[in-house]
Protein backbone atom coordinates (compact mmCIF):
# COMPACT_ATOMS: atom_id res chain seq x y z
CA UNK A 1 0.00 0.00 0.00
CA UNK A 2 1.34 3.33 -0.83
CA UNK A 3 3.16 8.72 4.37
CA UNK A 4 3.31 16.87 3.87
CA UNK A 5 2.78 21.45 6.28
CA UNK A 6 5.84 26.33 6.71
CA UNK A 7 3.25 27.32 9.00
CA UNK A 8 1.46 29.98 8.39
CA UNK A 9 1.74 33.10 10.06
CA UNK A 10 -0.74 32.85 13.32
CA UNK A 11 -2.74 36.22 12.14
CA UNK A 12 -2.78 34.79 8.52
CA UNK A 13 -5.89 36.55 5.90
CA UNK A 14 -9.30 35.23 6.34
CA UNK A 15 -9.67 35.47 2.84
CA UNK A 16 -8.07 32.82 1.17
CA UNK A 17 -7.06 32.61 -2.75
CA UNK A 18 -9.26 31.22 -5.03
CA UNK A 19 -8.53 27.73 -5.82
CA UNK A 20 -7.16 26.79 -9.06
CA UNK A 21 -7.98 23.35 -9.33
CA UNK A 22 -9.12 20.52 -7.03
CA UNK A 23 -6.13 19.37 -5.42
CA UNK A 24 -5.25 23.17 -4.15
CA UNK A 25 -9.03 23.64 -3.03
CA UNK A 26 -8.58 20.91 -0.68
CA UNK A 27 -5.57 21.75 0.95
CA UNK A 28 -6.81 25.28 1.83
CA UNK A 29 -9.29 22.88 4.02
CA UNK A 30 -6.16 21.88 6.24
CA UNK A 31 -4.06 23.78 8.84
CA UNK A 32 -1.41 23.19 10.80
CA UNK A 33 -3.80 22.26 13.84
CA UNK A 34 -5.99 20.03 11.87
CA UNK A 35 -6.20 16.58 11.12
CA UNK A 36 -9.67 14.99 9.40
CA UNK A 37 -10.44 11.27 10.18
CA UNK A 38 -12.57 9.26 7.71
CA UNK A 39 -14.71 5.91 9.44
CA UNK A 40 -13.58 3.24 6.58
CA UNK A 41 -16.11 0.56 7.74
CA UNK A 42 -14.64 -2.74 7.83
CA UNK A 43 -16.35 -5.82 5.77
CA UNK A 44 -14.85 -8.68 6.92
CA UNK A 45 -16.29 -11.28 4.73
CA UNK A 46 -15.04 -9.00 1.19
CA UNK A 47 -12.04 -9.22 1.05
CA UNK A 48 -11.02 -6.00 0.04
CA UNK A 49 -10.33 -3.74 2.42
CA UNK A 50 -6.43 -3.39 1.59
CA UNK A 51 -7.58 -2.15 -1.56
CA UNK A 52 -9.91 0.56 -0.84
CA UNK A 53 -7.11 1.96 1.74
CA UNK A 54 -4.61 1.35 -0.62
CA UNK A 55 -6.46 4.04 -3.42
CA UNK A 56 -7.66 6.18 -1.13
CA UNK A 57 -3.97 6.86 0.45
CA UNK A 58 -3.21 7.10 -3.65
CA UNK A 59 -6.12 9.65 -3.95
CA UNK A 60 -5.06 12.12 -1.10
CA UNK A 61 -1.19 11.43 -2.14
CA UNK A 62 -1.96 13.26 -5.65
CA UNK A 63 -3.71 15.63 -3.72
CA UNK A 64 -0.55 16.61 -1.79
CA UNK A 65 -1.86 15.15 1.47
CA UNK A 66 -0.27 12.90 3.93
CA UNK A 67 -2.15 10.21 5.34
CA UNK A 68 -2.49 7.57 8.07
CA UNK A 69 -3.86 4.51 8.11
CA UNK A 70 -5.20 3.02 11.30
CA UNK A 71 -6.59 -0.45 10.70
CA UNK A 72 -8.50 -1.48 13.99
CA UNK A 73 -9.89 -4.33 11.38
CA UNK A 74 -10.59 -8.13 13.14
CA UNK A 75 -8.34 -8.93 10.11
CA UNK A 76 -5.43 -6.70 11.43
CA UNK A 77 -2.65 -7.39 13.87
CA UNK A 78 -2.51 -6.08 17.23
CA UNK A 79 -0.99 -3.23 18.17
CA UNK A 80 2.34 -2.94 19.62
CA UNK A 81 2.91 -3.32 23.51
CA UNK A 82 4.37 0.07 23.90
CA UNK A 83 1.35 2.05 22.07
CA UNK A 84 0.04 1.49 25.93
CA UNK A 85 2.72 3.87 26.63
CA UNK A 86 3.16 6.01 23.18
CA UNK A 87 0.58 5.56 20.52
CA UNK A 88 3.14 7.04 18.39
CA UNK A 89 5.68 4.01 18.78
CA UNK A 90 2.59 2.03 17.03
CA UNK A 91 2.99 4.18 13.70
CA UNK A 92 4.77 3.00 10.85
CA UNK A 93 6.14 5.06 7.39
CA UNK A 94 5.43 3.55 4.55
CA UNK A 95 5.89 6.02 2.40
CA UNK A 96 6.87 9.42 2.51
CA UNK A 97 3.04 9.91 2.25
CA UNK A 98 1.38 7.30 3.94
CA UNK A 99 1.60 6.06 7.66
CA UNK A 100 -0.14 2.76 8.77
CA UNK A 101 -0.79 1.62 12.47
CA UNK A 102 -1.62 -1.94 13.23
CA UNK A 103 -4.83 -1.49 16.28
CA UNK A 104 -6.91 -4.59 16.18
CA UNK A 105 -8.36 -4.05 19.96
CA UNK A 106 -7.26 -0.71 20.14
CA UNK A 107 -10.31 1.05 20.27
CA UNK A 108 -12.03 -0.91 23.48
CA UNK A 109 -8.84 -0.19 25.16
CA UNK A 110 -9.89 3.59 25.17
CA UNK A 111 -13.44 3.16 26.38
CA UNK A 112 -15.32 5.10 28.91
CA UNK A 113 -18.16 4.46 31.31
CA UNK A 114 -20.87 5.35 28.56
CA UNK A 115 -18.89 2.87 26.05
CA UNK A 116 -17.53 5.77 23.83
CA UNK A 117 -13.97 5.33 22.41
CA UNK A 118 -13.87 8.43 21.76
CA UNK A 119 -10.76 10.06 23.56
CA UNK A 120 -8.77 7.46 20.96
CA UNK A 121 -9.26 10.11 17.81
CA UNK A 122 -7.58 13.14 19.40
CA UNK A 123 -4.45 10.95 21.17
CA UNK A 124 -4.12 10.00 17.40
CA UNK A 125 -4.24 12.88 16.36
CA UNK A 126 -1.71 14.09 18.70
CA UNK A 127 0.30 10.93 18.03
CA UNK A 128 0.84 11.78 14.02
CA UNK A 129 0.87 15.41 13.69
CA UNK A 130 2.58 15.31 10.36
CA UNK A 131 -0.19 13.54 8.90
CA UNK A 132 -3.27 15.79 7.29
CA UNK A 133 -6.06 12.48 6.61
CA UNK A 134 -6.69 9.76 9.10
CA UNK A 135 -8.25 6.55 7.91
CA UNK A 136 -9.99 4.93 10.53
CA UNK A 137 -10.76 1.25 9.51
CA UNK A 138 -13.23 -0.41 12.34
CA UNK A 139 -15.98 -2.52 12.34
CA UNK A 140 -19.51 -0.41 12.40
CA UNK A 141 -19.35 -0.79 15.87
CA UNK A 142 -16.25 0.65 17.09
CA UNK A 143 -16.84 3.45 13.95
CA UNK A 144 -20.13 4.18 16.17
CA UNK A 145 -18.05 3.84 19.78
CA UNK A 146 -14.97 5.93 17.56
CA UNK A 147 -16.91 8.95 16.09
CA UNK A 148 -20.89 9.39 17.45
CA UNK A 149 -19.85 11.41 20.35
CA UNK A 150 -17.35 13.57 18.78
CA UNK A 151 -19.24 13.79 15.07
CA UNK A 152 -22.60 15.01 17.18
CA UNK A 153 -23.83 17.66 14.67
CA UNK A 154 -21.69 16.83 12.14
CA UNK A 155 -22.94 15.37 8.52
CA UNK A 156 -20.13 12.66 8.56
CA UNK A 157 -19.99 10.99 5.69
CA UNK A 158 -19.38 7.39 6.87
CA UNK A 159 -17.62 4.95 3.72
CA UNK A 160 -19.26 1.28 3.36
CA UNK A 161 -17.40 -1.32 0.90
CA UNK A 162 -18.06 -4.13 -0.45
CA UNK A 163 -17.54 -6.59 -3.02
CA UNK A 164 -20.03 -8.75 -5.68
CA UNK A 165 -20.98 -11.47 -3.60
CA UNK A 166 -24.16 -12.52 -1.30
CA UNK A 167 -21.93 -12.65 1.84
CA UNK A 168 -20.04 -8.73 1.64
CA UNK A 169 -24.05 -7.64 0.71
CA UNK A 170 -25.03 -9.52 3.67
CA UNK A 171 -21.83 -7.64 5.98
CA UNK A 172 -22.69 -4.03 4.20
CA UNK A 173 -26.32 -4.48 5.13
CA UNK A 174 -25.16 -5.22 8.68
CA UNK A 175 -23.12 -2.10 8.85
CA UNK A 176 -25.25 0.68 7.70
CA UNK A 177 -28.02 -0.82 9.98
CA UNK A 178 -25.07 -0.63 13.34
CA UNK A 179 -24.70 2.89 11.62
CA UNK A 180 -28.16 4.51 11.41
CA UNK A 181 -29.48 2.87 14.46
CA UNK A 182 -26.24 3.10 16.68
CA UNK A 183 -24.69 6.19 15.19
CA UNK A 184 -27.59 7.96 13.81
CA UNK A 185 -25.93 8.60 10.50
CA UNK A 186 -28.53 8.11 7.69
CA UNK A 187 -26.80 8.22 4.77
CA UNK A 188 -23.40 6.63 3.27
CA UNK A 189 -20.95 6.33 0.40
CA UNK A 190 -20.31 3.22 -1.13
CA UNK A 191 -16.88 1.56 -2.40
CA UNK A 192 -17.92 -1.53 -5.19
CA UNK A 193 -15.02 -4.05 -5.19
CA UNK A 194 -15.29 -5.95 -8.42
CA UNK A 195 -13.68 -6.13 -12.19
CA UNK A 196 -15.45 -3.85 -14.45
CA UNK A 197 -16.61 -6.86 -16.11
CA UNK A 198 -18.35 -8.38 -13.52
CA UNK A 199 -22.50 -8.88 -14.28
CA UNK A 200 -23.50 -8.21 -10.33
CA UNK A 201 -21.43 -5.15 -9.31
CA UNK A 202 -24.18 -2.69 -9.73
CA UNK A 203 -26.84 -5.24 -9.05
CA UNK A 204 -25.21 -5.22 -5.70
CA UNK A 205 -25.14 -1.99 -5.28
CA UNK A 206 -28.47 -1.00 -6.35
CA UNK A 207 -29.78 -4.08 -4.13
CA UNK A 208 -27.94 -2.57 -0.70
CA UNK A 209 -29.01 0.89 -1.81
CA UNK A 210 -32.72 -0.20 -2.11
CA UNK A 211 -32.93 -2.42 1.02
CA UNK A 212 -31.51 0.37 3.10
CA UNK A 213 -33.69 2.97 1.85
CA UNK A 214 -37.13 0.47 2.08
CA UNK A 215 -35.94 -1.15 5.53
CA UNK A 216 -33.66 1.63 7.63
CA UNK A 217 -34.67 5.12 5.56
CA UNK A 218 -30.75 5.25 4.98
CA UNK A 219 -29.65 7.02 1.33
CA UNK A 220 -26.96 6.09 -0.62
CA UNK A 221 -25.68 8.90 -1.48
CA UNK A 222 -23.25 8.21 -3.84
CA UNK A 223 -21.46 4.75 -5.28
CA UNK A 224 -18.48 3.29 -7.00
CA UNK A 225 -17.08 0.58 -8.53
CA UNK A 226 -12.69 -0.28 -7.54
CA UNK A 227 -11.12 -2.78 -10.03
CA UNK A 228 -9.16 -5.17 -7.93
CA UNK A 229 -7.62 -6.12 -11.55
CA UNK A 230 -6.29 -2.45 -11.66
CA UNK A 231 -2.51 -1.97 -11.76
CA UNK A 232 -1.69 -0.21 -7.70
CA UNK A 233 0.30 2.31 -9.87
CA UNK A 234 -2.57 3.52 -12.08
CA UNK A 235 -4.12 7.09 -12.02
CA UNK A 236 -7.29 6.80 -9.74
CA UNK A 237 -10.54 7.86 -12.15
CA UNK A 238 -11.91 11.21 -12.03
CA UNK A 239 -14.85 9.64 -10.50
CA UNK A 240 -12.98 8.25 -7.64
CA UNK A 241 -11.41 10.90 -7.20
CA UNK A 242 -14.68 12.99 -6.53
CA UNK A 243 -14.89 10.53 -3.95
CA UNK A 244 -12.11 10.96 -1.81
CA UNK A 245 -12.68 14.69 -1.88
CA UNK A 246 -16.08 14.56 -0.96
CA UNK A 247 -15.38 12.52 2.12
CA UNK A 248 -12.59 15.23 2.88
CA UNK A 249 -15.27 17.45 3.33
CA UNK A 250 -17.69 15.13 5.48
CA UNK A 251 -14.80 14.42 7.54
CA UNK A 252 -13.98 14.86 11.12
CA UNK A 253 -11.81 17.78 11.87
CA UNK A 254 -9.61 17.49 14.78
CA UNK A 255 -7.34 19.56 16.19
CA UNK A 256 -4.17 19.07 17.80
CA UNK A 257 -2.85 19.66 21.14
CA UNK A 258 -0.06 21.85 22.36
CA UNK A 259 2.19 19.30 22.58
CA UNK A 260 2.20 18.18 18.85
CA UNK A 261 1.85 21.71 17.53
CA UNK A 262 4.63 22.95 19.64
CA UNK A 263 6.91 20.00 18.40
CA UNK A 264 5.34 20.67 14.82
CA UNK A 265 7.12 23.95 15.19
CA UNK A 266 9.64 23.68 17.11
CA UNK A 267 13.06 24.55 15.41
CA UNK A 268 14.19 21.99 13.05
CA UNK A 269 10.41 20.95 11.88
CA UNK A 270 10.64 21.15 8.03
CA UNK A 271 7.45 21.80 6.98
CA UNK A 272 6.20 21.87 3.73
CA UNK A 273 3.76 24.98 3.22
CA UNK A 274 0.11 24.91 3.60
CA UNK A 275 -2.72 27.78 2.89
CA UNK A 276 -4.62 28.58 5.74
CA UNK A 277 -8.21 28.54 4.96
CA UNK A 278 -11.37 30.26 6.08
CA UNK A 279 -13.35 27.56 6.94
CA UNK A 280 -11.00 26.31 9.92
Amino acid sequence: MTRHVRPQARFASTCAPAPVDQAQGLRQMFVSRVLRFIPVVANSRSGCGGLVLERLCAAYASFGLNTLVVDASDQARAPSELVAFDLGEGIETLSTQVSYMAARGLPLRHADARGSCASLLPALADASPRSDVVLVHASASEIVRLFAQPARGIPLRPLVFTNDMAEGLTDAYAAVKILSQRGGWMSYDLLMCAPLESAQAEPVAQRLARCADDFLGVAQRSAHQLDPQQAPTADPDPHFMEMAAALLHGALPLSLGDSAFEHLTSPGSALPARVASAHN
